[in-house]
C-alpha cells in the first residue's frame, strides 16, 4: 500500500472543479516522475481521505487518467502508471496550465490589467508557488 503523501493539494475555492484539480495533480506528479511507470497510484479511498473529498470525486479524476491512457487497472493491484506516459503527462500538464492561465487572462482583461502587468503577476505567482512547493 502506498503511504507517501500526495505531491499536491486541492483548492476548494478555485473555479476549477475538484475532480479536475485531482486529475491535474496526479497527471503532473506522473509527469515529474513522482509516480514512475509501473508504480501504483494511491487508492481512491486513501486519496479521498487525504484530500478530504468524496471518493466518487477521486474516482472521476482517476477515470479521466485511465481514459487518457496514463494509468491502467490491474486486477488485484490497483491503478498502475503505464510505461511511456511521462512525456504524455507533461504535455497534458502544459495544457492544464494553459487553461488556467487563459482563465486568469480573461479575468485580467475584465479587470483592466495590462498585458505587461499580467506577465509580472504571473511571474510573481510562479515564484510564490515554487517557494510553497507547487501545491494545487
Amino acid at each position: 500500500m502506498n503511504t507517501m503523501p500526495l505531491p499536491f493539494l486541492i483548492n476548494p475555492s478555485a473555479p476549477v472543479p475538484i475532480f479536475q484539480q485531482i486529475a491535474d495533480g496526479l497527471r503532473a506528479a506522473i509527469g515529474r516522475g513522482a509516480f514512475p511507470a509501473g508504480s501504483l497510484l494511491p487508492s481512491v479511498r486513501s486519496i479521498a481521505e487525504e484530500l478530504g473529498v468524496n471518493p466518487n470525486t477521486v474516482h472521476k479524476a482517476i477515470t479521466e487518467l485511465e481514459r487518457d491512457g496514463l494509468v491502467v487497472a490491474e486486477r488485484g493491484r490497483g491503478m498502475v502508471v503505464r510505461p511511456g506516459t511521462r512525456s504524455q503527462a507533461r504535455a497534458s500538464g502544459d495544457e492544464a496550465v494553459g487553461q488556467h492561465l487563459e482563465a486568469a487572462a480573461r479575468l485580467a482583461v475584465v479587470a483592466g490589467v495590462a498585458a505587461d502587468r499580467f506577465e509580472q503577476l504571473a511571474r510573481r505567482a510562479h515564484v510564490a508557488a515554487t517557494k510553497q512547493g507547487a501545491q494545487l
